[in-house]
């Protein structure tokens, strides 16, 4: 497959085409490879080689997809009739049952175990505390996977390409979601063994109890994410070990999902934004190019705006691209201005630092991806403080939808938004809840219980203390009939 030198996206815009019925039997592998997005470089690899990076100038790479020969439907809702064949595990997936918008693997490599059967539900406890209209705003909750995090998605195509690749071993570094979720696929499907990485003292037990259960191989390294990161991607080159944090762009193609499902639940029309936690990128940078892939199909009429949320102990987006403008530029984004605010940090000795572990990431490998994913997006990037984002947790709560402390910067990141006239009210707002409340249960204990000290635990619902006496018992019930 031909690919331009000089690629701006994520490929020119589409020939008309015929369009080829859904197919469960074609070997998609062959339309996709992967490329280097630097528009200076375009250089190609195919989609059967392990790679993280370019072995030309070290950039980041796509899966790319040859859409004049993929046999996509004519329209999204085409999708809508697998559900009536949900025996097939293809079919019951959420990744999976979108397959030919993620063809790079034929569908007897597929490696799933039910990810993406979650659910868009309109909150309107989070709708007035953000500011917006009833019915105006939506939660996608991702905590309903099989480890309780977004990671699923993701974890499924790359345990599939893991697969196709013949890999034994896979490793990760991890603020958790990641490590739960490599270590579910591996445990439920015998095909690989885990390795994870996590930093010291900046994991949640929630999720460290869940790689420690199903079985992986847990290596605490006496650093952050930044440096376990750095590390194990030392290990995978080193051991031939296949990585599967989202620096595998295999993995990306999985995370789109998120946005088929949530298209798919609103009628297949488009919301007006996209709000989400900006960790290590991966979930902003798949969501661009999946509706970048969408319209270029010509299966949606327009692109939601999205807005990525840092926590201010973790901002390295926001800083780079509000403070200091550094763009997409169609590809030629100011590489030095990024490398002198690394060394600026590196020299300053400054570390990620919030409550909010699972974003507590200081190096997002994604940077650049996600700088492109907001130029298609006409995105804002925002920081908010850790207390906004436990109020924002609790309003979560607060809704019926439990959720790990990430998830309460998209809340709080929709707010700041509205209060600056950036949303309307009138808007359709989609927040991703990434992950699943007893992912870090400390956190909203101690929010809860910490009621009164200054301005802590807000909106707290805090235990009340009572004798082992059953008027005065009565008593206090009395008092909230």
């Amino acid at each position: 497959m031909a690919v331009p030198p000089k690629q701006l996206c994520w490929g020119p815009a589409l020939n008309a085409r015929e369009v080829t019925p859904i197919s469960t039997k074609t070997d998609l592998s062959q339309f996709a490879c992967q490329v280097c997005i630097d528009p200076d470089c375009g250089q190609q690899y195919a989609v059967d080689e392990v790679r993280v990076a370019c072995a030309t100038c070290g950039g980041l790479l796509d899966v790319r997809y040859d859409w004049d020969r993929v046999p996509v439907p004519a329209s999204l809702r085409d999708f809508e009739a697998r559900w009536s064949n949900r025996r097939n595990p293809l079919d019951f997936s959420g990744v999976w049952r979108f397959r030919e918008l993620l063809p790079f693997a034929p569908p007897e490599a597929v490696v799933t175990i039910g990810e993406g059967q979650t659910i868009l539900q309109t909150c309107d406890t989070v709708g007035r505390y953000v500011g917006m209209r009833p019915g105006q705003l939506f939660l996608q909750y991702e905590g309903l996977n099989p480890s309780g995090s977004f990671k699923d998605n993701g974890m499924t195509a790359a345990a599939t390409h893991a697969r196709m690749v013949g890999a034994k071993v896979a490793a990760c570094a991890s603020t958790g979601n990641t490590s739960a979720s490599l270590a579910i696929f591996a445990s439920t499907t015998g095909l690989l063994r885990v390795v994870v990485f996590v930093g010291s003292g900046k994991i949640a037990f929630g999720k460290l109890a869940q790689a420690l259960d199903y079985g992986a191989l847990t290596l605490q390294i006496q650093a952050d994410f930044d440096d376990a990161l750095a590390r194990v991607r030392e290990v995978c080159e080193r051991l031939n070990i296949y990585l599967c944090n989202s620096v595998n762009p295999l993995r990306l193609e999985g995370q789109k999902t998120i946005m088929y499902r949530v298209l798919e639940s609103l009628a297949w029309e488009p919301p007006d934004w996209i709000v989400v936690p900006g960790g290590n990128l991966g979930n902003s940078s798949a969501f661009g190019k999946a509706f970048y892939e969408l319209e270029q199909l010509g299966l949606i009429d327009r692109i939601p705006r999205l807005a990525v949320i840092n926590a201010e102990g973790s901002n390295t987006l926001y800083r780079l691209y509000e403070q200091q403008k550094v763009h997409w530029n169609d590809g030629r984004t100011d590489s030095s201005a990024i490398d002198e605010f690394y060394t600026q940090m590196d020299a300053e000795g400054r570390r990620a630092a919030t409550l909010a572990t699972a974003i507590q990431i200081n190096r997002p490998v994604n940077l650049v991806k996600c700088l492109r994913a907001l130029q298609v997006c006409n995105g804002v990037v925002r920081e908010v403080s850790d207390q906004e984002i436990l109020d924002g947790k609790a309003q979560v709560g607060a809704g019926g939808f439990g959720c790990e402390p990430a998830s309460g910067a998209a809340v709080a990141g929709a707010k700041r938004l509205r209060e600056e006239g950036v949303i309307a009210p009138s808007d359709r707002v989609v927040c991703i809840v990434t992950g699943h409340g007893l992912k870090d249960p400390n956190a909203t204990v101690a929010y809860h219980a910490d009621a009164g000290a200054g301005d802590s635990g807000r909106f707290a619902n805090r235990p009340i203390v009572v004798e082992n006496d059953l008027e005065r018992i009565i008593a206090m019930l009395r008092k909230f009939a």
